[in-house]
């Protein structure tokens, strides 16, 4: 019953002019489904307790990030593999990608024996460059973002004759990142409302098109930085259009214009678009690291950083699904990462204090701070270009705290 409801459904909503004439349908996501069955794991969505108890809502994260590769990307990437002709499969492929595209491409193309060309911003996260290297891509390093290495992939394209596989914008790709919500919508059939991070707009227009055709009354809502807002953009433009795209942890989402076909799609069923600030992607990493145990790149959880920002308070009492869509990140950021995840969370905090500058003063002043139960994690003296007299001089703290509470009834008041 449920598998004739499901088709009747959909070939209802393709038949509506309003739709048929879209780059992607319905169909072609059941296919991809079928398609990629065998090599694309199922991964779990699982409810997390204590965040949902701290945010206020039914919780879901869905752990894609846990595919082989450590990102959604594979469902797309294997999806469009699988469609070349015999002739484009031996001259091989080649992509533009800030990592996890191109990683997703590199696995599934070296284990179908297809030749992969990559070109990758020079922002790309050292971890992906080199598993894309391993698994046997030839990369090429180019340009500030992605729409930077687009162009010189689709230089490389002409000149060897390779097939171009846009990661966010081909309907194969788009079709192959839908699958997802089929997934979802078996594991939380009652779900309220879907968190999608948007980036070039592929996986939230796959996601919006499925939930909307299986599950009409499902909110999507699309997330992505506000550095970066190219979808937003897009909306007010009424089309794409290039957007200043500046340094964001997502850089996994720093697409400066949103792909053509993924957003004729996303546009018509996706209920509503927010953007974030960097300190609550990094408290979104760090949440996840505490309370989840998971590791998560920037992008990848991004879709819970409104929900700790109190953006959506409409989301109250309802029950979320929050897709993690990526996992890689370079550990040495992953440290910088955490610290502004503190400081954004009130447990990390700087400031200036005048102490005396005689003998004893600044270990009074530590004792102080012990007293409060803060640690001391840097401290920096001024005295040459300080304006207090010369018996007192200016101290710089960084101090660690419990909480912001802690912070602001303890700490500053001593």
């Amino acid at each position: 019953l449920c598998s004739n409801r499901i088709m009747l459904n959909s070939q209802r909503r393709v038949a509506d002019p309003e739709y048929q004439n879209l780059p992607v349908v319905f169909e072609d996501i059941g296919m991809a489904a079928f398609r990629i069955r065998n090599a694309i794991k199922k991964t779990e969505c699982i409810h997390s307790e204590a965040l949902s108890r701290e945010i206020g809502c039914e919780l879901y994260f869905k752990h894609d990030h846990r595919q082989h590769t450590g990102s959604f990307k594979e469902r797309g990437a294997l999806n469009a593999l699988l469609l070349l002709t015999p002739q484009q499969k031996k001259a091989g492929v080649i992509a533009a990608s800030a990592g996890n595209h191109a990683l997703g491409l590199s696995y599934h193309a070296q284990r179908l024996g297809i030749p992969t060309t990559v070109v990758m911003p020079t922002i790309a996260p050292l971890t992906k460059v080199s598993k894309c290297k391993e698994y046997g891509a030839n990369i090429h390093l180019h340009g500030e973002n992605i729409g930077d290495a687009k162009e010189f992939a689709m230089t490389l394209c002409e000149q060897r004759g390779l097939t171009y596989i846009n990661g966010y914008d081909d309907p194969a790709i788009i079709s192959g990142a839908g699958t997802m919500a089929l997934e979802i919508l078996e594991q939380v059939p009652d779900l309220d409302y879907i968190l999608v991070p948007i980036g070039g707009a592929g996986l939230i227009a796959g996601v919006s098109l499925a939930m909307k055709m299986l599950h009409p009354t499902v909110q999507v809502i699309g997330v992505e930085p506000v550095g970066c807002a190219s979808f937003t953009a897009a909306l007010s433009e009424g089309r794409p259009v290039k957007t200043e795209c500046l340094p964001t942890l997502a850089d996994g989402l720093a697409v400066p214009m949103v792909g053509g076909n993924a957003f004729s799609v996303a546009q018509k069923f996706v209920d509503k678009v927010v953007t974030v600030r960097e300190r609550y992607i990094a408290l979104a990493v760090l949440r996840m690291l505490e309370i989840e145990k998971t590791v998560v790149e920037g992008g990848g959880v991004i879709g819970l950083a409104p929900l700790l920002a109190g953006q959506l308070p409409e989301l109250k009492g309802k029950k979320v699904v929050v897709c993690l869509c990526g996992g890689n990140i370079d550990i040495t950021v992953l440290g910088r990462v955490i610290d502004r995840g503190l400081a954004a969370d009130g447990r990390l905090i700087q400031f200036e204090a005048t102490i005396s500058d005689r003998p004893g003063g600044l270990a009074a002043f530590t004792k102080t701070i012990a007293n409060t139960g803060a640690s001391v994690k840097e401290i920096y003296h001024e005295r040459a270009f300080s304006d207090s007299d010369l018996m007192t001089i200016v101290v710089r703290c960084i101090v660690e705290t419990r909480d912001a509470a802690h912070a602001r009834f303890n700490l500053i008041s001593s």
